[in-house]
């Protein structure tokens, strides 16, 4: 998808910080900064990460436009050699991700950058705003997508999401995180996600009777035919006239409806009547979709009741995570090089203990029982720590480190790619399809209890030893 220069869409901050970098000789000092999130939307255990390939899109076109120095100069606010500076800009940062389809925990840094400083901080709200947004959308419709029990989920919801980029970028992190398809032609086109959609009620008020709709629309479309049947009446015209339709028009020409479409109303109870009325009517392969509102809950709630549903339209509650739309990801910046190019961790303290930041230039690594296949918790270690899989290793509570846990047999995978070196990208992204079936397995390897809609399992993610030594430290030495 052919995206338009976004290198201005950053905060104004960005530029004064870097202007005073600039202007204190610390432009060029090489910085490490930390994207990670605080705590899972929706109280879950865990969410799905998404928007690495767009953040890649965003990278290789960072460039400044002589209408972006024109405005920046028109502020009266910067120096010339600093303006020099940006026409002449060229990416030169180091880029770390976890790759699309991951589940990431709390406190991870799914994001890393290391560069030159003005550089390193200019890149924070793209970043932010890309992997916050599609990490969301990925989550939400993770959930959504297993309150399902594997019934197909589409996501509908390009009407209601937050303007054209909120529509198509939302609609592929659904589908990375679950959804089957979309209603957005636009997602279809630029990424292959199944995109479909039959009709609306203005196409059955348009006709003389809810009758000539489903007939004139069958004959369109007799290989592709769902009927909306919650014009009028579902149960005493919608389904009855699809029946006929499908009778009078579909079998003399030697086709199967598809589906009826449930949209209003208690559609628990109308899908086990309609189901019912196919049935009799010799049509049980013709299936049942519901939209109209739903969200994990009431999808949970609606199979829970015995509906006869068989597929389901998510719009608004998916597309813009209407329960807790913000995804809390936040840019920190967690080390600095000095003059002899050694790494100085960086620490940002807070009374509030969860805004308390992991200072360093860090590892992520995973680990996995070999026996199940199951991940056991992640471990954060400094960039030159490596964890011996051949020996035990144990795990402890960051906080609570009276809590313990030593591990034998286990398999530990660094869970970063680097997707950028020296501002070149060395990272070919996936698939969207391919990402998406990466999700779904990497899904299988957490245990059932951390995937709970109410009270998950709390998913270790621990520091290393050393690691945590030197966090502890930076505390003590605090000076104010």
């Amino acid at each position: 998808m052919t995206e338009k220069n976004l290198t201005m869409l950053t905060d104004f901050y960005e530029f004064t910080m870097a202007n005073g970098y600039f202007e204190h000789g610390m432009a060029d000092r090489r910085a490490y900064f930390d994207m990670f999130f605080r705590r899972v939307p929706d109280g879950g255990g865990y969410a799905i990460m998404a928007g690495v390939s767009q953040l890649i899109d965003y990278f290789e076109n960072l460039r400044f436009s002589e209408e972006d120095i024109a405005y920046l100069r028109g502020r009266k606010c910067f120096s010339e050699a600093f303006l020099a500076y940006l026409k002449d800009f060229k990416f030169a940062c180091d880029v770390w991700a976890v790759p699309e389809g991951t589940p990431v925990f709390p406190g991870e840094p799914i994001v890393t950058v290391a560069g030159p400083m003005v550089q390193a901080q200019f890149v924070e709200t793209m970043i932010l705003l890309t992997i916050n947004h599609q990490t969301l959308i990925a989550t939400k419709a993770s959930r959504i997508s297993r309150s399902a029990r594997g019934k197909v989920v589409l996501e509908f919801g390009s009407r209601r999401a937050q303007g054209a980029s909120g529509a198509i970028f939302g609609a592929r992190a659904a589908y990375i995180g679950g959804c089957n398809g979309t209603a957005c032609a636009l997602a279809d086109r630029d990424y292959g996600i199944p995109a479909g959609g039959t009709m609306a009620h203005s196409w059955v008020q348009m006709f003389d009777s809810e009758y000539e709709a489903f007939k004139a629309y069958a004959q369109t479309y007799p290989d592709n035919c769902t009927f909306l049947v919650d014009t009028y009446n579902v149960l005493k015209s919608g389904v009855p006239n699809a029946i006929r339709v499908a009778k009078e028009v579909l079998g003399p020409m030697g086709v199967r409806p598809k589906a009826i479409r449930l949209d209003s109303g208690d559609i628990a109870y109308l899908s086990i009547k309609a189901r019912e009325m196919l049935d009799e009517a010799g049509f049980p392969d013709m299936q049942i979709m519901a939209s109209n509102s739903l969200d994990e809950y009431l999808v949970r709630d609606l199979l829970g009741q015995g509906a006869r549903i068989d597929s389901f339209g998510i719009g608004e509650r998916l597309i813009t995570s209407k329960s807790e739309p913000v995804f809390g990801g936040v840019y920190k910046l967690v080390a600095v090089e000095n003059a002899l190019g050694q790494i100085v961790p960086k620490i940002k303290v807070s009374e509030n203990v969860e805004k308390i930041t992991t200072p360093h230039f860090k590892k992520l690594y995973r680990l996995y029982d070999n026996r199940t296949h199951k991940a056991i918790g992640d471990v954060l270690t400094t960039y030159d720590e490596v964890i011996d899989s051949g020996k035990p290793y144990t795990l402890f509570h960051p906080i609570h480190t009276w809590k313990k846990k030593t591990v034998h047999d286990y398999a530990a995978k660094p869970l970063q790619v680097q997707i950028f070196r020296k501002g070149v990208r060395v990272y070919e992204s996936p698939s969207v399809h391919e990402i998406r079936d990466y999700c779904a397995q990497q899904l299988g390897t957490l245990w059932e209890s951390v995937k709970r809609f109410e009270n998950p399992q709390l998913y270790f993610v621990d520091l290393s030893k050393k690691l945590w030594q030197m966090k502890s430290d930076l505390l003590e030495g605090c000076r104010y």
